[in-house]
């Protein structure tokens, strides 16, 4: 890790830990139509982008609703239950770790812009990055195209930059910009799942620290 010089974070489920109110709100549409509900184990399983197919394995048919229904209906539950989910332990301390060390960090995320912003400050973690980049929608497609336009906004060579997040899609953006990956596992994809990337694995986050320290 000694060639990286700048940082890409992905927000929910890498720094924000929001998997259990991410269950609870999918939980609570999914008994409005009479399915079964999803527990941690399950949900890490199927959690997936776009969050459209993660939707289709929930139980959702959209041969009888189109996807904005509940997607909509998810974002208004979810939205009410942000401010009860908690910074990662140690979120702080890895932040503060790379400012010590002059790598300029940025937050990259599928979350709607002005939610997200409002999320980090909520948190007062908004002065540790250059800059936070949502999408403009609630529907969670893809944020490929943002990091895309980050790259050309900072011009700095993708090879010393790390992206750290906590899913297969994370390590998709890194192959797209070209760019180094780390995923933890106690986010919205289990162990078993970010393993079938190429990309470094950690535990927990602050075991990123221990990686640029070697």
């Amino acid at each position: 890790m000694r060639n990286i010089t700048t940082i890409f974070w992905d927000w929910n489920g890498t720094l924000l830990n929001d998997m259990h109110i991410c269950i609870d709100s999918i939980n609570i549409l999914l008994k409005e139509r009479g399915k079964e509900l999803l527990t941690l184990e399950e949900y890490r399983k199927i959690f997936t982008f776009p969050v459209k197919d993660y939707y289709e394995k929930a139980g959702f048919d959209f041969n009888k609703e189109d996807f904005s229904k509940p997607a909509t209906e998810f974002i208004n539950v979810y939205t009410q239950k942000l401010p009860d989910a908690p910074l990662f332990k140690n979120t702080v301390k890895v932040l503060e770790f790379f400012r010590q060390k002059d790598k300029p960090q940025y937050i990259i995320s599928a979350m709607e812009q002005n939610s997200l912003i409002t999320s980090v400050k909520e948190r007062n973690i908004e002065n540790y990055f250059q800059k936070i980049m949502g999408i403009n929608n609630h529907y969670a497609v893809s944020k490929i195209d943002r990091a895309k336009q980050l790259i050309k906004e900072i011009k700095i060579k993708p090879k010393t930059i790390c992206l750290i997040g906590d899913t297969i899609h994370d390590y998709q953006v890194a192959e797209e910009i070209g760019c180094n990956c780390i995923l933890v596992t106690d986010g919205h994809q289990n162990r078993e799942r970010i393993n079938s990337t190429n990309c470094v694995v950690v535990d927990k986050l602050n075991n990123v620290i221990e990686l640029f320290q070697k």
